[in-house]
């Protein structure tokens, strides 16, 4: 079912204009390295009793190689917040919310993760270390 009630929508989507307000303001590389851990670790958010048994561990084992390369794009970190999105929507119409005490909290992650998603492909560079090092390896005299 979907909510019904607008600040099950209209909350996540102002946190995730937060968010990205915040990260905005972090520096390279740490901005793409930090988010590339919160996106890791938001894959281990249902492992203690999202509802889906041992279909659990489908979605961490799928992340992995995603957040491996999200280390060094941005474009993978994005990727990454889109396969948990999918994931929340799985668990709010078939396992348990996020937050027990919120039935609608895996609905609101859902926006929030989809919408921080569509920052990191709009906006940030697809790959600020590759080009970093591009650059360096650029302005180097040859050896």
């Amino acid at each position: 079912m979907i909510p019904s009630d607008v600040m099950d929508s209209l909350g996540p989507a102002l946190a995730a204009g937060v968010f990205v307000l915040l990260a905005s303001r972090v520096r390279e590389p740490l901005r793409l390295r930090l988010n590339a851990v919160l996106v890791a670790g938001a894959g281990g958010v249902y492992l203690s009793g999202g509802g889906l048994g041992v279909l659990e561990l489908a979605y961490p084992a799928l992340l992995l190689p995603v957040v491996y390369r999200a280390m060094v794009s941005y474009r993978f970190v994005a990727v990454g917040w889109l396969l948990h999105s999918a994931w929340d929507v799985v668990h709010h119409f078939w396992g348990h919310p996020i937050w027990p005490f919120m039935p609608t909290s895996s609905w609101g992650c859902m926006i929030f993760d989809a919408l921080i998603a569509l920052w990191f492909l709009t906006v940030t560079p697809p790959s600020t270390l590759s080009r970093a090092r591009s650059a360096k390896a650029a302005s180097s005299p040859p050896s």
